[in-house]
């Protein structure tokens, strides 16, 4: 049966108090129908237009049905902002075949339970394949536990569930935002959104223009998802740390083949049809890929620090008198500026009224992150204040020309320098605004409090970060100031070191997706080179997991032909 058209109509502009009754109103205006003409209406996405803080409007995107919906459609014509609705109903590329093996060497395999590595799973659970999904880490709750419990420093570091790793990925602990600047026309992203959605998350993620989950209904989402995937025969594993891919030399296109996997505990598993989806964090994992011979390359990434300021000033500072608003929530902001010494200095992973956390996945290392809950009214904002690297900053790091592994070796020299300055105790090294602009150290934080677990350490972040991120940093504080009132307060708390801002390596792969020189690897996600975020992530995973099914599928087909 076919669906019923719908026609979509952007940017319906109201008011910040306007009524439902109102939209409406404007809905018919746009059409120029009457209310008895309108047979259905359905919110497509919100947005906010803060340009002017005297005049806020919200923006709208409404998928209507009428009568004579494509007489209407000749007679607006896309004038009007009006155009049919895209079907954005996900169609799997196939369905495994009836007696699919489960205990042989075609069973497909993911490695890493991220958003990546759990939407892979589960699109191939859906498809009938049964997968094998292997995360080094534990499962959500003991790993909330773990991580809770370190930065509360109530128990050791986990070097193996912590804020990287186990269950949810990194995403888990975060402000779990759903906003991507991925191209997506295949519609894969509300495919995500939809099954987030039937795992706990709020309804209003399909809506809103800038959704988000919160960390602590992050945790009862991934649950969610595993139990989808268990459901439709799927299974997974946890303390399953992949320390080895088993490659045969093959005579064809690509010089190896993924034969199986090694555990660190010792366990083989066969597996010729694999999802790597290890995470930004999974170093160990990027060397054993090197000494093993699967192509890497060097990654763009940034480092820097990140900022606290009061909630409430960012809310000023955006929102104006409108701010508190109940349509408007916590406000947030991105800023960029282009230094002199032709360094981009940006915000990133902004998190309203949240907290800034210790990110580490190694001993003796300091990291920082942001994580927010759904509610976003903790008393603080913070951001990660981050300066692109380039070549020049990598160079010292490098075993050879264009080594691909420089960027890890300059993350860990950067984290262990956070250490030091923190005392050696995985407090943080944090410094007084004024006193970073001012180029002395901090003896002591002011009235802005830092929100860092496992706590803080007053230092001179100039002798954390390399010479000309500082400097960067300290031109694009006051830049950053006149575009947001309040920025350049003097007792802004900066927190070091912001080094995981995505993975500075990429496994590159070929149009089928798979690795360039290993037949059945298809690498994929945020470590992989691939993904900057939940939502990128999981879109990712889906791709992935088509790439697989179609590898099961060509195989199925040759082996029965």
């Amino acid at each position: 049966m076919a669906s019923k058209l719908m026609l979509r109509l952007a940017e319906l502009k109201l008011p910040l108090d306007h009524t439902e009754e109102e939209l409406t109103q404007a809905v018919l205006r746009r059409l120029r129908v009457t209310p008895e003409q309108l047979l259905e209406q359905r919110l497509v996405k919100r947005s906010i237009d803060a340009r002017r803080r005297d005049r806020i409007q919200l923006i709208y995107s409404v998928d209507v049905q009428v009568k004579g919906e494509a007489a209407l459609l000749r007679r607006i014509g896309n004038k009007g902002r009006v155009r049919p609705a895209p079907d954005t109903r996900y169609r799997p590329v196939g369905h495994a075949p009836v007696g699919f093996p489960l205990d042989s060497v075609e069973r497909p395999v993911v490695v890493g339970a991220g958003p990546c590595g759990y939407f892979a799973a589960l699109l191939l659970a859906q498809m009938g394949f049964c997968p094998l999904l292997l995360e080094r880490g534990q499962a959500v709750k003991q790993r909330t536990a773990d991580t809770f419990g370190f930065w509360r420093g109530t128990i050791p570091f986990n070097p193996e569930s912590n804020a990287q790793f186990g269950e949810g990925g990194a995403g888990t602990f975060s402000d779990g935002k759903l906003y991507s600047q991925v191209s997506d026309p295949e519609h894969y992203g509300r495919k995500v959104l939809e099954e987030l959605v039937a795992c706990g998350a709020s309804e209003e993620i399909l809506t809103l223009h800038r959704p988000h989950i919160g960390t602590f209904k992050l945790a009862t989402v991934v649950r969610g998802l595993r139990a989808r995937i268990e459901a439709l025969g799927g299974e997974v594993r946890f303390n399953s740390h992949v320390t080895r891919l088993q490659l045969s030399d093959i005579s064809a296109e690509k010089p190896f083949q993924l034969d199986g996997l090694v555990l660190a505990d010792g366990t083989e598993i066969p597996c010729r049809h694999l999802v790597l989806a290890p995470g930004h964090s999974a170093r160990d994992c990027f060397e054993m890929l090197e000494q093993i011979g699967v192509q890497l390359q060097r990654k763009p990434f940034s480092v820097g620090v990140r900022i606290e300021h009061p909630q409430h000033l960012i809310d000023a500072a955006r929102w104006g008198e409108a701010a508190g608003h109940p349509r408007l929530g916590a406000a947030e902001y991105k800023l960029v500026h282009h230094a002199e010494n032709g360094r981009c200095v940006y915000s990133f992973c902004m998190c309203p009224g949240g907290f800034v956390v210790g990110a580490t996945s190694e001993e003796g290392r300091v990291v920082t992150n942001g994580m927010s809950q759904h509610s976003r009214n903790e008393r603080n904002a913070n951001s990660g204040l981050v300066v692109a690297l380039d070549a020049d900053d990598l160079a010292p790091f490098e075993r050879f020309p264009g080594d691909p592994l420089a960027g890890i070796a300059l993350q860990r020299e950067l984290e262990e320098r956070a250490f030091r300055l923190g005392g050696h105790s995985y407090a943080a090294p944090a410094q007084r605004l004024e006193d970073f602009l001012a180029a002395r150290p901090s003896t002591r934080l002011g009235a802005i409090a830092a929100s860092y677990q496992p706590g803080v350490h007053p230092a001179d972040l100039a002798e954390l970060l390399p010479t000309p991120i500082t400097s960067a940093l300290r031109e694009a504080l006051p830049a950053f100031a006149r575009k947001l009132k309040g920025y350049d307060h003097p007792d802004a708390v900066l927190t070091g070191v912001e080094t995981r801002t995505s993975s500075p390596v990429r496994v590159p792969r070929d149009e089928a997706l798979e690795s360039l020189n290993v037949q059945g690897l298809v690498p994929a996600g945020e470590g992989a080179g691939y993904a900057g975020g939940i939502l990128s992530a999981g879109i990712d995973g889906i791709r992935a997991a088509e790439a697989l099914a179609r590898q099961l599928l060509a195989s199925d087909s040759n082996a029965t032909a």
